[in-house]
């Protein structure tokens, strides 16, 4: 792009961004959203036979392997880490996490699963509140609430029974926030390429023993789709991390929205799992919610107080 477009008004939007650079982070949120739910999907095939920290095992394995060239410049420029003790904890939390994941989503519908994982965010706000002191003011309180009432509406507690696959992945969600809120404090103090590259070693490393306590030998189609996640998903990761840099979260929570659409189209299609339209409309109440508490610290970021 050259100088004049860059200064010609119309071509920014409200954030004051470069309009093109928005426009990429939401199409790089898109192929962020199509490559977890690749992860989903052959997650879902493989189904439960081969036990979840296994799956998990070879899913972080086949990342690491993917990492490789990475995990090698690490080591040959003997980075400096400073913030060991707090890399090994969010590796342990986020492995543990992605376990229970996996347990859950050979059990329950994909559209469930990925309309569940909005509480994560909502989660995340509420340990930085009490963890990182940061202010909770009534509008993002409000928000939270709203976020747990969509959760309510997924489950529906009383009216239906709650399966292990959904009690699994509601102790994934705290998981979940508990590694991005580490991970989020490790940026001030390590290159992001150590953050990400020794997410996948102390994760596998972390599930070996998990997994070898129950191997089942995997045969060659289960292989290949475990492998193919952990491909879909260190994909996932950098286009969701290229979004971030792109463009502001506020404007990216409602494209995340499509995920939850194509999951939903992929367990009719190839799952011939129903239409919940109580997943629908928790789903979108989660969305909606996470998307106003962005919006909420994206303006509070460009100023000094904001209730």
């Amino acid at each position: 792009m050259n100088n004049s477009s860059r200064n010609d008004p119309s071509s920014r939007n409200l954030f004051g961004r470069d309009f093109s650079t928005t426009v990429l982070g939401m199409l790089y949120m898109v192929g962020s959203g199509l490559c977890f739910v690749g992860v989903a999907v052959c997650v879902r095939y493989v189904g439960t036979r081969i036990p979840a920290p296994e799956a998990a095992f070879i899913r972080y394995l086949a990342g690491t392997i993917m990492l490789a060239p990475v995990v090698f410049q690490i080591f040959r420029r003997r980075a400096k880490i400073v913030s060991s003790k707090v890399l090994m904890v969010r590796g342990i939390t986020h492995g543990l996490g992605v376990c229970l994941w996996f347990f859950a989503m050979a059990r329950i519908p994909i559209a469930e699963v990925t309309a569940l994982s909005y509480l994560t965010p909502i989660l995340m706000t509420i340990g930085a509140a009490l963890f990182f002191n940061e202010k909770l003011y009534a509008r993002r309180i409000l928000a939270i609430v709203v976020g747990l009432l969509g959760v309510l509406i997924i489950l529906r507690p009383g009216f239906t029974t709650i399966s292990i696959g959904q009690v699994a992945l509601l102790l994934t969600a705290p998981l979940f926030a508990a590694s991005l809120l580490l991970t989020k404090k490790l940026t001030a103090t390590e290159q992001l390429t150590t953050i990400v590259a020794s997410l996948s070693i102390i994760c596998t490393v972390t599930l070996l023993p998990l997994a070898l306590l129950n191997w089942v030998p995997p045969n060659l189609t289960e292989l290949f789709l475990l492998s193919l996640t952990g491909f879909f998903a260190t994909i996932g990761h950098f286009m969701l991390t290229r979004a971030l840099g792109l463009a502001p979260v506020s404007v990216l929570q409602p494209v995340s929205f499509l995920q939850l659409l194509w999951a939903t189209l992929c367990g009719v299609w190839l799952f011939n799992d129903s239409i919940d339209s109580f997943v629908i409309i928790g789903g979108l109440i989660l969305v909606v919610s996470v998307s106003y508490i962005a919006h909420r610290e994206s303006v509070a970021s460009t100023k000094p107080i904001q209730k």
